[in-house]
């Protein structure tokens, strides 16, 4: 019998969504404890299961781009069709072998790009294994200097000049791309405040940081990753998320 590690679950347990095949949830996830973060859908594995029938008579498209590997955790990030086209990334918590924890973000897919990148084109292997934790926390400087506005003198110090590739869809290649979207932004009166990491999951030269603040004043949750090359940042792709307010929340564990 052939042992899956944890990306290969996670992986198994995600297209499960497109297939229908409900062999993988019931092995991979833990039938007692599944702490759900996607804020539309009650917590425990039987919810899930439950949703199978209907996301493959939707014709769900679930086209993994991506895997993270960093410990306990697993990150994918997707391309998905469901009740229309979506960028995503999930993030799995194992325990003893079992998912026992979930967290998403997703967004609607945009085709045409100021940069000519969609959403999920680039490198797919991650390299530089012995750099995790460098990269790691290269890249937690850069959200709390840069996003986060704590210093941000520092920005050009995180980048190879104006090498920078961008796969957020509604900004252009460069910082010069970046710094342009950031000034058409505040013209129109529309502020990005990140206001807390709470996750950074790496593998090598991939680095994706969960943060949460707001985009023109919506509460919102940011997921951003950063593939880093020689010390410095060369391509981010992400997806945001408004959060649902909590009356319409249907558990109780918040989005993060």
């Amino acid at each position: 019998m052939t042992t899956l590690n944890n990306g290969e679950k996670a992986v198994a347990v995600l297209k499960s969504l497109e297939s229908g095949d409900s062999v993988a949830i019931k092995s991979w996830i833990n039938p007692d404890k599944y702490i759900q973060h996607n804020l539309s859908f009650p917590s425990g594995r039987d919810v899930m299961l439950g949703a199978l029938d209907q996301l493959k008579q939707a014709g769900t498209i679930v086209d993994i781009k991506r895997v993270l590997v960093d410990g306990n955790l697993v990150v994918l990030h997707t391309d998905y069709n469901f009740f229309g086209p979506k960028a995503g990334f999930d993030i799995f918590r194992f325990e003893n072998g079992q998912i026992v924890e979930h967290w998403d973000n997703l967004q609607d897919k945009v085709e045409t790009t100021p940069s000519g990148h969609t959403m999920f084109d680039g490198p797919i292997e991650s390299v530089n294994a012995d750099k995790t934790e460098e990269n790691k926390a290269f890249v937690k400087n850069f959200v709390q200097d840069v996003l986060m506005g704590q210093n941000p003198g520092k920005l050009t110090s995180y980048f190879n000049g104006d090498k920078y590739i961008q796969h957020n869809p509604a900004i252009a290649d460069g910082l010069s791309g970046l710094g342009a979207a950031l000034e058409a932004m505040a013209k129109q009166g529309i502020e990005m405040k990140y206001d807390k990491i709470h996750m950074v999951i790496g593998q090598g030269n991939f680095v994706l940081a969960a943060s949460e603040g707001t985009f023109g004043g919506t509460h919102t949750s940011f997921y951003d990753l950063f593939r880093v090359e020689n010390g410095k940042i060369a391509e981010h792709w992400d997806v945001m998320e408004t959060i649902l307010p909590k009356e319409k929340w249907a558990n109780d564990n918040g989005k993060f």
